[in-house]
């Protein structure tokens, strides 16, 4: 299974405990969760039960099966009650056994007892069994933080772990088109973004932009219709939130501003950003260093796919079903380079994250991310790709990521350094560059000098 050793391991310790464990597992659409569930069944002793969207009856009818066939040998008769059935596991289960409910939102939302019921159960009957291992799964993100591990709900504090399923890093993602080219990979991420549902849809038999012709602008196609079905599965007003989208994946990074572009009041345009948030596809990001309540904080599109999807196709969707799927896709390719900036930096960022993990960096970054600002030095306001700090706030490394059809010039390192002296209080500095087309030989030699470290694309992949 690709890239989802780390979560397997995290379940199969747990399963191997000698004690009740109950793990509440989530994570958006397509992300994988019933995939890993799925893997880690076939290797354990479990019943592995997908509840779907039918009324509570039906549902418990399906579950009193599978319990009865796996714990019992025969399928008698559906159970009167939940209780009941849980109460069945509990007196069968004479070895350790995995109950996993997947989709759980579903059970809950035909009977919102249920919650109440298994917290009785885990109370009175279960935490002493040591044989039980519970794991509830659902998409709804929101739903799982807060109605099952939410202060008030009857759950609250039952579970002994709790694993959000994220999408895949770059090179995690890499794994899926293992023949294709370093730049061709990274394009590919910065188009899908991490969810393997999507990363399995493409063809690295033909091109990027082939890619993006038949999989993504061609009508019918799954990646055409996702965004969509995502929206209309999980919220309602979706004119108001493809209008949010769109209006952030246009750089209308702040409410008043988003709320002018969509032409809705400021104050209806901040809850939407909240459900958005909750759902993971937006985050708000403030600038390295400054505090959570910093009046800077901008909202971006947190998901390739989807900064990829309203930059391109929603906007342009009329318009690219006149061009025809392969032109339309031509004039993306033209104009990939500028949607690939911020992609980038995301990128890049995801490199330090695992360098620092692997201990490859001078620190350990205390924070890292994205710095804007003002200058006093130049009187003016400036920026750093990437910025990262140390505890002591002491050390800094300032990094320029750059993925366009030129080498890096001269000028560019030299905006760097200014840009570094807006930090007099980080007293050991030190450059990165990371560049798709190379450096200038006066970069090259600069770098000797400072001892700044110049990266390529293959490097990424090191």
């Amino acid at each position: 299974m690709l890239g989802r050793s780390i979560e397997l391991q995290q379940i199969q310790d747990l399963f191997d405990s000698n004690r009740f464990e109950y793990l509440v597992m989530y994570g958006r659409r397509r992300i994988g969760k019933t995939t890993i569930l799925e893997e880690f069944a076939k290797n354990n002793n479990s019943i592995f039960y997908p509840a779907q969207e039918k009324n509570d009856f039906l549902n418990l009818e399906e579950f009193s099966r599978i319990i009865q066939v796996k714990l019992g040998g025969m399928y008698i008769s559906p159970f009167n009650s939940w209780r009941d059935a849980f109460e069945y596991i509990d007196k069968k289960a004479e070895k350790r056994i995995a109950i996993i409910i997947d989709e759980f939102p579903f059970l809950a939302d035909t009977n919102p007892s249920i919650k109440s019921i298994l917290q009785h159960t885990i109370d009175h009957l279960w935490k002493n069994n040591k044989n039980i291992f519970l794991i509830l799964c659902g998409s709804a993100v929101s739903f799982m933080e807060t109605d099952v591990m939410g202060r008030k709900s009857p759950l609250h504090d039952r579970q002994t772990a709790s694993l959000e399923i994220l999408p895949f890093d770059y090179l995690d993602s890499s794994l899926f088109y293992p023949n294709y080219s370093n730049e061709e990979k990274i394009l590919a991420y910065g188009i899908l973004g991490g969810v393997p549902r999507y990363l399995e849809a493409v063809d690295e038999t033909k091109s990027i932009q082939k890619n993006i012709s038949e999989k993504i602008i061609r009508r019918g196609s799954f990646l055409y219709e996702e965004p969509q079905n995502l929206l209309r599965a999980e919220l309602r007003d979706t004119n108001v939130y493809n209008s949010i989208l769109s209006a952030i994946a246009h750089g209308k990074n702040k409410p008043t501003e988003i709320g002018d572009f969509v032409h809705e009041e400021k104050s209806k345009v901040a809850k939407y950003l909240i459900t958005l948030q909750t759902m993971r596809w937006i985050e708000k990001r403030i600038p390295c260093g400054d505090n959570l309540q910093s009046r800077k904080g901008i909202y971006v599109l947190k998901d390739n796919f989807f900064k990829f999807y309203f930059r391109y196709e929603f906007t342009n969707n009329a318009y690219y079903s006149m061009l025809g799927a392969e032109e339309a896709s031509q004039e993306i390719m033209e104009d990939i380079s500028n949607y690939m900036g911020d992609v980038f930096e995301g990128i890049c960022q995801e490199y330090f994250i695992r360098k620092a993990k692997e201990r490859k960096l001078p620190f350990i970054p205390y924070k890292i991310g994205k710095w804007w600002g003002n200058n006093p030095t130049i009187k003016a306001q400036d920026d750093v790709d990437i910025l990262m700090i140390d505890k002591t706030g002491t050390k800094g490394l300032f990094v320029e990521c750059k993925f366009t059809s030129k080498p890096m010039t001269y000028d560019e390192y030299i905006d760097l350094e200014t840009a570094m002296l807006a930090f007099p209080n980080i007293e050991e500095k030190k450059m990165y560059f990371i560049s798709k087309s190379g450096y200038s030989e006066s970069v090259i030699e600069a770098a000797k000098k400072d001892g700044t470290v110049l990266l390529t694309l293959d490097d990424l992949f090191i």
